[in-house]
């Protein structure tokens, strides 16, 4: 196959996305017509989850497709550079080495924050993380003092990490959904014609700050808004896990008034909306370039977003919510190794879309890669999940075919949920008698995938974890979710 003939990809990136908000899997109110449009012409993966869900333990196994323990970060590691290339090899080397030009346009969240990871350029936006690499603008940043307004993106009080909820207040135009939309159609028409091109498209939406354009946050004002789910287990705060108890303490969201949350959740969902129609843009630039039909499109994200459930908020947790993320593959026409109108259940890791996308282009793999490919791998029996590695702010997963059993070492505590009955996950089967053969088989599954701290919460086979602390110490919140200030550089 020549370099004219191989096929371009389109990966695109969201964060906070978590896999429920989508029309295609039944979602009441979220409005997604662009990516549904892509799944109708592709396949959606239901089942598809973020082992380590946040940021950067996530994207890091989506650029090597590699587990947390292989590419080493289940924290949040900001000062952590990614793993050695000589030995783990990133999706964009992988396509560069095969003759493709790799273009990154959005957010990497990598340390140094300009190191490239393999792309030829990387137009780069990072949320204002000035205090990574001593005040390195971001290319964002940048744009934005070329228009006037320096050092004002988050002058309106818009918050990292809370529900904060305003609307964005600079011109459209400025909106970091609009900037990253289109610089990468500008990076698309300035390809080189004689490449086929690699294009990684990165959003830092609906992640925090919630700054919707006053037209989105309209277009949802008279929609009736579904509900958080509170689970029966998760009532009583007092009888929460530690690591639960602590996350809700955080943030100003937590236990708020019923309509602040409504705004949030609104607002949630006009920023996903304002993204959608964006990616159209990105897509009728390739139509109008004449590579529609010769390029691979892949919707995906790093991480979900509770977005209230169980009165939980942001990612890092093993709940659907949190974990579960949005995976849609399209085709080229007359490309049939994928089918089109699916939905795939099979259970799937952010760490298959790189052999995924390298399988599709007719390129190898590399041996580093521990993920699978979804044209021609196997189906998994079960999945691993981990974040943290104190008892304190830890928390597993094994999620087989139906069951998802959830483990908090501090305080010992083991939650069983049968996902295809009670999928929003609100009773806790795992002191039910009838479910104890499952709980000791996914036990067993999860002791055998446990390492490093976990081991000291282990026994003769058997989970004992850490005792909690007999009083709650709940944690200094000053610093306001990470609150950005104004910015003079």
């Amino acid at each position: 196959m020549s370099q004219t003939e191989r096929p371009n990809v389109l990966l695109i990136c969201t964060d906070h996305w978590g896999g429920h908000y989508l029309r295609t899997v039944g979602h009441p109110v979220v409005m997604t017509p662009t990516v549904h449009t892509l799944a109708q012409n592709g396949v959606c993966y239901t089942n598809a989850y973020s082992a380590a869900p946040t940021c950067i333990p996530a994207r890091r196994s989506l650029m090597t497709g590699t587990t947390a323990r292989t590419h080493g970060d289940r924290v949040f590691k900001e000062f952590e550079r990614m793993p050695d290339p000589k030995r783990f090899a990133t999706m964009p080397q992988c396509f560069r080495d095969a003759g493709y030009q790799a273009y990154a346009v959005g957010k990497l969240h990598v340390h140094p924050q300009r190191d490239r990871i393999g792309f030829d350029e990387v137009i780069l936006i990072e949320e204002g993380r000035h205090h990574l690499d001593d005040g390195v603008a971001d290319d964002w940043e940048l744009y934005l003092q070329d228009r006037g307004f320096a050092g004002q993106e988050y002058a309106a009080g818009h918050c990292n990490n809370d529900m904060i909820t305003r609307a964005w207040h600079l011109p459209e135009a400025c909106h970091p959904t609009h900037w990253v939309a289109r610089e990468m159609c500008r990076t698309i028409v300035r390809r080189d014609p004689t490449k086929p091109a690699f294009w990684y498209l990165s959003f830092v939406g609906p992640h925090q700050p919630m700054w919707p354009l006053q037209a989105y946050m309209d277009l949802y004002r008279d929609v009736p808004m579904d509900d958080p789910v509170i689970g029966d287990w998760a009532k009583d705060e007092q009888k929460l896990p530690h690591f639960l108890r602590s996350r809700r303490a955080q943030l100003s969201i937590s236990n708020a008034p019923a309509h602040e949350i409504d705004l949030g959740r609104r607002a949630f969902y006009a920023c996903i909306t304002h993204i959608d129609h964006q990616i159209r843009t990105v897509i009728g630039t390739l139509r109008e370039q004449g590579l529609l039909g010769n390029t691979i499109i892949a919707f995906t994200a790093d991480h979900g977003e509770m977005l209230g459930d169980h009165g939980l908020w942001t990612k890092a947790y093993m709940y659907e919510r949190s974990n579960r993320i949005p995976l849609v593959i399209s085709l080229p026409p007359g490309d049939e190794r994928l089918p089109r109108r699916a939905m795939d259940d099979r259970l799937v890791e952010i760490r298959d879309v790189m052999p995924t996308l390298l399988d599709l282009c007719r390129l190898e793999t590399p041996s580093s890669v521990e993920g699978e490919s979804l044209t021609s791998g196997p189906r998994r029996d079960y999945l691993y999940g981990e974040h943290g590695e104190d008892a304190e702010s830890s928390n597993r997963m094994i999620r087989d075919q139906r069951y998802k059993l959830i483990y908090y070492p501090m305080g010992n505590i083991v939650q069983l949920f049968d996902i295809d009955a009670d999928p929003r996950e609100t009773h806790n089967l795992a002191d039910d008698p009838d479910h104890a053969r499952t709980r000791e088989r996914l036990t067993r599954l999860l002791v055998n995938q446990m390492y490093g701290e976990d081991d000291s919460w282990v026994q003769d086979g058997q989970l004992v974890g850490v005792p909690a602390p007999q009083e709650m110490v709940y944690p200094d919140t000053r610093v306001l979710a990470a609150q950005r200030g104004h910015r003079f550089i």
